[in-house]
């Protein structure tokens, strides 16, 4: 759905003054970065833009919001980055100079929906080069306390030196963002958003804003008149040519009407990004256990931090392969992880090893529980529920291993109590429901209640979930 939207960046300078819109800035108008800075109002604003369509999270798996403690808008969303590793963010330099605690806040289309995964800021790294966002180097990669559950680890591409060309003129750029939708923040918005912006000859059409345009280490992108713009709140989001990130939101005119500006990625900051994400090999697979049945296969996901890497694995059971599509994987890619077994592969668990090596025959590797038919694995998250007398507990039970559906049970459920699974049956690898209701009558204590998943073929395991039933206390 279309609607009236801008994409945001501006640096922290507040600046008020307002310069007249023309095709062309006049020497020395006042620049404004994408995060914190205030534009006066004016009625024919909206008149101005064109507009940028909703996006998805989907759409753009490393995509994150950036929020700061005190912030104007809803959440304090602030910024916008791309996650490039489990706990590394790529934003604009400036975002870290905005007063209140940084944090930020994955998974959502839009941030007042509730929910999501939040992280705290470890360390905040902007490149030893960054003064002040209308000069260059404004990019940083910031460091958060826990992996940020990017889905199959899909984590951003982001150019390098050896990219350079991604940036010519000519070539459109895709830029997302949760920033502003309008230059006064009447709406509130704080959905993603994504606008198509051509990339424009900055030594020609982009000087006589801030301390001027500089084609080394930046980017210009849009139109003249900032009909589709980028807004204070999209700072440090991406730019987006080819699947590749090229450049970081950074600043514009301070009435946001004409180009944005983009901190150049395909250079030497390119370069002082991949820096960040440390010299050695690093590699990931996910999920870190499969179950598989003899003569079937099972899939998993590989991720590396650092590469290209050639994928190998070691450690395989008798009669089984592993399948990569493709054989290599780069930073922020991923491959198919496919192991096969035969009829004769032997059961049992077994650690096999997946190696990464790169060009310099350095190798990383992941380790990955290889289950092979008759063991049966059952978890519940979570495994424990505490609930006052006459009321539920409840957990999510997932069962894997053995030959065909599973069917669960338990056992050690305390008197006055019955457990239900919704469904009772389930496929290989899936999930199931377990609620356990209790009466007044069911006595005050903890108990163990063993989880049973069975299989077709008779194999068979478990696992405890334990339910703490405290007295129900009445209202004075």
């Amino acid at each position: 759905m279309k609607r009236p939207h801008a994409l945001s960046v501006l640096p922290l300078a507040v600046i008020a003054s307002l310069v007249v819109p023309q095709a062309h800035a006049t020497p020395h108008s006042p620049a404004a970065n994408f995060e914190g800075s205030t534009v006066p109002t004016r009625g024919d604003a909206s008149a101005m833009f064109s507009n940028g369509e909703d996006a998805t999270v989907e759409e753009f798996p490393s995509i994150i919001a950036g929020l700061r403690a005190g912030g104007s808008r809803p959440q304090g969303q602030s910024c916008t980055g791309s996650v490039i590793a489990p706990r590394k963010i790529l934003i604009a330099a400036h975002c870290a100079d905005a007063q209140g605690d940084k944090s930020f806040l994955y998974g959502l289309n839009d941030l007042n929906a509730g929910g999501g995964f939040r992280t705290n800021v470890v360390e905040y790294k902007k490149h030893p080069k960054y003064v002040n966002f209308d000069q260059g180097y404004d990019v940083a990669v910031v460091t958060v306390a826990d992996d940020i559950p990017v889905p199959g680890g899909e984590y951003a591409r982001f150019a390098t030196s050896a990219n350079a060309g991604l940036e010519a003129p000519g070539k459109n750029g895709l830029g997302f963002g949760y920033g502003k939708k309008d230059f006064d923040d009447v709406q509130k918005d704080v959905t993603l958003d994504k606008a198509t912006l051509p990339i424009v000859d900055g030594d020609r059409q982009c000087q006589g804003v801030g301390a001027g345009f500089k084609s080394a280490t930046m980017i210009c992108a849009g139109y003249s008149d900032g009909r589709v713009t980028i807004l204070p709140g999209d700072s440090g989001g991406p730019l987006v040519v080819d699947g590749t990130i090229i450049g970081v939101a950074s600043w514009s005119r301070s009435d946001f009407k004409w180009y944005g500006v983009y901190g150049r990625l395909t250079n030497d900051m390119g370069d002082w990004v991949k820096e960040q994400l440390g010299t050695t090999s690093s590699i990931a697979v996910t999920p870190t256990s499969l179950a598989v049945d003899k003569g079937k296969h099972a899939s998993a996901t590989v991720t590396a931090t650092a590469g290209p890497l050639e994928l190998s694995a070691a450690g395989l059971p008798s009669g089984a392969k592993a399948v990569f599509q493709p054989n290599s994987v780069r930073p922020g890619s991923a491959a198919k992880l496919t192991i096969e077994t035969a009829p004769s592969t032997p059961a049992g668990t077994y650690n096999v090893k997946i190696n990464g090596t790169d060009g310099s025959g350095a190798v990383s590797s992941a380790t990955l529980s290889l289950v092979v038919a008759g063991e049966v694995r059952v978890t519940a998250s979570p495994s424990e529920s505490v609930v006052p007398q006459g009321f539920f507990a409840q957990t999510s039970v997932t069962a894997t291993g053995g030959s065909g559906n599973l069917t669960l049970s338990a056992s050690g459920v305390p008197a006055g109590a019955r457990v239900q699974f919704s469904p009772a049956v389930i496929e290989q690898g899936a999930s199931t429901q377990m609620l356990v209701s209790t009466s007044f009558q069911t006595p005050a204590g903890s108990y163990p209640i063993t989880v049973t998943a069975t299989t077709t073929d008779g194999s068979a395991g478990s696992t405890t979930f334990t339910m703490t039933v405290r007295p129900l206390t009445s209202p004075n």
